[in-house]
Order: structure tokens, then sequence, then C-alpha cells
């Protein structure tokens, strides 16, 4: 298990400074340090000492890669990369190009994310595994049939048109509930309730047919035609031993959702203009803003792999006949 895991944390290392590395090439071969000063002074007429004040303060004045006024090992330390790639694996995030604590600002945009996609992903991967063991248990009937037919017409349709329907239908016309917006306060419920539905609403098509396909797979084998025959019920064989077997598929597929529990989504946010991290991330893309990418990124990175790695550990739990060696 210890080695497996260490190989699993080196793997994640790699592919960690593999990204890190990508996104800063792909971001600096868009962006010079001068464009992103003009951008964030604000206008052409900037002159070249302001330029030269806005990268010095920020750092962005040295060599990216490689500095040739330096010799030695300081030649590849004494750069913007190796500086950069330091503080983001101690988790030290510093300051956006417009001067705000970045950590500071992930930290309490993360409360609105959590209060969004968390009950959204529990109430998702419930309903998607109680309705898709429901169409299992009355497979081949017309409830199977008619089920499955909802699913793919929702799978069909954009999730920005359930974000429409819903802002006119209950906001606007109803006014049930407010159109946009967030409160930390005590009534945070009313802002969240209608970007929760919507988020599970949007998702449960495809979840409930792959979910629905997964428990279809093990009814036919070998080990529920046993439990069967030994005289235990459908239900039983289904909720005990179907829904045990499938667990590590439905867990594979969840891997994807893990960072979003914490990145937020993007769509929803913006939308319903909730502060969460979803919504910073849109906004540091529309300034150019590197060093809020960079750090986002790279927190996106990071629990995708620890996701990867959780989801591992659960396989040995969901099924004892694999052993990490």
């Amino acid at each position: 298990m210890i080695r497996f895991l260490m190989r699993k944390l080196l793997y994640g290392f790699l592919i960690l400074m593999g990204i890190n590395l990508l996104t800063f090439v792909l971001f600096f071969k868009l962006n010079t340090p001068d464009d992103m000063a003009r951008m964030q002074l604000g206008g052409k007429r900037i002159t070249a000492p302001a330029i030269e004040q806005w990268k010095a303060e920020r750092g962005y004045d040295r060599a990216l890669f490689y500095d040739e006024k330096s010799s030695g090992t300081q030649s590849l330390t004494n750069t913007l990369f190796f500086d950069t790639t330091l503080h983001l694996m101690s988790f030290n995030f510093g300051r956006s190009d417009s001067g705000r604590d970045i950590t500071t600002e992930i930290a309490k945009r993360a409360i609105p994310s959590l209060a969004l996609a968390l009950p959204s992903f529990i109430i998702g991967m419930s309903c998607a595994i109680a309705l898709a063991l429901m169409l299992a248990f009355f497979r081949g009937t017309y409830l199977d049939f008619w089920g499955t037919l909802i699913c793919v017409v929702i799978m069909s349709i954009s999730s920005l048109f359930f974000i429409v329907a819903g802002q006119f239908i209950i906001a606007k016309t109803l006014q049930w509930l407010p159109v946009s917006g967030y409160s930390g306060q005590g009534d945070a419920w009313r802002f969240l309730i209608m970007p929760i539905a919507i988020s599970v609403m949007s998702g449960l098509g495809n979840h409930v047919r792959f979910n629905r396909t997964v428990f279809l797979e093990e009814i036919d084998k070998d080990y529920v035609r046993t439990a069967r025959a030994k005289g235990l019920s459908e239900v039983r064989v289904l909720f005990v031993h179907v829904l045990k077997n499938a667990l590590i598929p439905i867990i594979s597929s969840s891997v994807a959702i893990i960072p979003l529990l914490f990145m937020g989504s993007l769509i929803v946010e913006s939308f319903f203009a909730i502060p969460g991290l979803g919504s910073y991330l849109i906004e540091a893309i529309g300034s150019q803003d590197f060093a809020i990418v960079r750090s986002m990124v790279f927190v996106g990175s990071f629990l995708y792999i620890a996701g990867l790695i959780l989801t591992d550990l659960c396989y040995a739990w969901a099924d004892p006949r694999i052993r990490l060696q």
C-alpha cells in the first residue's frame, strides 16, 4: 500500500509540474508582460516607465525560463518560472496582478462554491443511483422505456436552457426565488435552491443512463443468478449484491466531479452571480490576470489528481478482490 501511494504521489507531482509548465508557456505565448501591464494600467497612453515599474513590482521584469545575466544554477533559479513554481508547490499563491491576496480570495470564495457544488453532487448522485436502480428493477417495462427516453431528452437539452427557463419561470413569473445574487447570511438558501436544482436536473439524464447500464450489466452475471437461485428477493439482489459490485464504475465516473466541489461551476456561478471560485476564474481570464489563472489551474489539477488517488483507494474498499501492490 505504501509503495502504491508513493508511486501515485510521484506520478501526481510530475503531472502537476507538466501542467504548470504548459499553463506558463501558453499564457506567455499569448500575452507578453508588457501587454498585461497595459491592460492592468488601463489604456494605450501608458508610458514606458509606468510599464517597467508595474512589471518590477510583480516580478515580470525577470527572465521567463533562463537568465543569461546569471551564472550556474542561478541562471535557472533566478527566473519567473522557477519562482512561481516554487510558491505554487508550497501553496503560497501570492498576490494577483491587481494587487489582491489570492489565498484570501480562494478561501473566501470556496464557501459559496462548496455550498452550491456539494449539495448538487450529493443530491444528484443519490437521485441518479435511485432512479437507475428503479429502471433496472422494472427493466423491459413501459416505465423503463419512458424513463430512458426522458433521460435522453434531458441529455439533449443544454444546461443554459434550464438556467434561462428556471430564472424566467421561477424567479420572474412566479417570483418564488431571486433571479441571481448571493448572501452569506442565514437566507443564503434562497439564492442556492434554484442553482442546485438546475445543476441536478441538467446532469441527471447522463448519470441515470450510465448507472442503469452498469446495473443491467451486473444483473446478467453468474453471481446474481446464484443469488436468485438461493431464494433471495429481486429487491435484495438488486440493492445488496448488484449495487455493491457496481460501485467501481460509478466511483470512476464521479472522479471528474470532485474538483468541481471546490472549483465551482463556471456556467452556473456566472449566470446566478454567485461569488465562487468558478466566477473568480472567469473574471481572471477576462482580465488576463496570470497570477490567478495559474493558481486556479494548479488547485484544480491538484484536486483532480487527489481524486484519482482517492478513487484507487475506494476500489479496494468497494471490491475486496482488488489488492493494491
